[in-house]
């Protein structure tokens, strides 16, 4: 029988990174992945794809919209080839994931691939479909099986015309009138996809505001912009029901007044969220807990009800974030090795990749007040850069919110260009217990968007801005 210190199931950005990391410690390693390709949803059907289609149709609203403007003429007409355009996609898919392949064999690293189930605390049984199950012992594992997105109870999704954001990222053509059900992360960035290829594009959202966990700030604000954009939205409505009917899709919905609306398209993308997923994990065998929500009960160290068994990522508590699912497997790789490793987990950064990016770390204002902190804001508008001028990125804000006693960054809240690889500045900040005022006497390259940080930092040291 294969023996292993480590066995990993699942070889999403939590378990591949888990796995990299026992391996680095010392520790003989197994990755167990139900499918033909390593890296999870990440990698396969989520934050990778989404974002090569968020490029490629960024690149041509440019052409069609902005181009001339920058004085590129470019005669003749401009046409999307969508085939091409998801055949670009699918290449940086296959090329990340034959990435996972270099450095897992880089790391001695054993892949199985099939349906892992636990038989006990220490043994796994891999069925691959086709062969005699191979069972493996493990000294400890680590369930990283993910999630699966989400659906209403009354929705049949087809994965034709009613479809989730897997199928969103392949499709043949581009919709006429795409329904999008949910205005979270999701939604919008697959919306803002397609809205920019030719379609109409409809959000319908239960709640007041689209992207209802980050601050409301921002939410008002994305909104405002896609709004510009043409994208159509329709707040406090409860959907009902989705038929198809042949190539249409109607949805039926409740808005605030108790009023029905119907809504009629091609296409109707369901993106209510996502479930964790550990369907064939065959958990209670190992003495592992599996709450009513179908999240793997864990304590403080990601440990279940079985001590030698640990659980990452999207299946346990917390934001479905990859990054927050690679540090939970550093940080239970290192406690199997006998280290004290530690998450701040409220310094875990949150991003959407529509243009413009929104990012966001610490609290919101929401959470402060209802919290009885006291607080002071600073915010800086992007259309004051001359970055943001010179690339006609003008629309967003930086908002910094600090202690109104101490000074001390409490939370950070971006949208506009390039926010999403800026708020690693103000998760570094907040790691270290910056005050609005280090920021504010920090030196920041110009012309950059950076700047907009030290302005919102100046903002919230007592109204200090130099360029507003």
């Amino acid at each position: 029988m294969n023996q292993f210190d480590v066995a990993v199931i699942g070889s999403g950005p939590g378990g591949y990174v888990a796995a990299i990391r026992c391996s680095q410690l010392g520790m003989k390693t197994a990755l167990i992945e139900k499918y033909n390709s390593l890296g999870g949803t990440c990698l396969n059907v989520g934050c990778i794809p989404s974002k090569s289609l968020l490029d490629s149709s960024h690149h041509y609203e440019d052409a069609i919209k902005h181009f001339d403007t920058h004085g590129i003429e470019i005669p003749g007409e401009i046409n999307v080839n969508l085939e091409k355009m998801i055949s670009r996609k699918q290449s940086v898919v296959d090329q990340t994931t034959k990435g996972i392949d270099f450095l897992m064999d880089k790391n001695n690293i054993t892949v199985f691939n099939g349906l892992g189930s636990f038989v006990d605390n220490t043994h796994i049984s891999i069925d691959n479909g086709k062969d005699k199950p191979t069972v493996i012992e493990a000294k400890n594992s680590i369930i990283a099986t993910g999630s699966k997105p989400a659906n209403l109870p009354f929705i049949e999704v087809d994965k034709e015309r009613i479809i989730t954001s897997t199928e969103a990222l392949s499709l043949q053509e581009i919709p006429k009138h795409l329904i999008v059900i949910g205005g979270g992360v999701i939604g919008l960035e697959l919306g803002q996809v397609y809205k920019r290829l030719g379609a109409e594009v409809s959000v319908i959202e239960y709640a007041d505001r689209i992207t209802p966990v980050m601050d409301a700030s921002l939410s008002k604000e994305l909104m405002k912009v896609l709004k510009k954009q043409k994208v159509k939205f329709y707040l406090s409505h409860q959907v009902n029901s989705v038929k198809r009917s042949g190539d249409s899709v109607a949805v039926s919905a409740v808005n605030k007044k108790g009023e029905t609306v119907s809504f009629e398209g091609d296409y109707c993308l369901v993106s209510v969220g996502r479930k964790p997923y550990t369907s064939g994990l065959n958990a209670e065998a190992a003495g592992v807990v599996v709450t009513e929500r179908g999240q793997i009960e864990v304590n403080d160290h990601l440990q279940t009800g079985a001590s030698n068994i640990y659980a990452i990522g999207d299946v346990v508590r917390g934001a479905m974030l990859a990054h927050k699912a690679e540090e939970e497997g550093v940080m239970v790789a290192e406690i199997i090795a006998g280290q004290k490793p530690h998450i701040d987990y409220n310094l875990i950064p949150n991003v959407i990749y529509t243009w413009p990016e929104v990012a966001a770390v610490g609290k919101t204002e929401e959470q402060l007040k209802s919290s009885g902190i006291e607080y002071k804001v600073g915010q800086f508008p992007m259309r004051a850069l001359g970055r943001a001028r010179a690339s006609m990125d003008i629309d967003g804000f930086v908002k910094i919110l600090a202690d109104k006693q101490t000074d001390e960054v409490l939370g950070v809240h971006m949208i506009g260009a390039r926010v999403a690889d800026l708020i690693a500045e103000a998760v570094t900040a907040m790691e270290f217990r910056a005050s609005a005022e280090d920021i504010a006497r920090m030196s920041h390259s110009h012309p950059t968007y950076a700047e907009a940080v030290k302005e919102a930092a100046l903002a919230a040291t007592g109204d200090r801005a130099l360029h507003v």
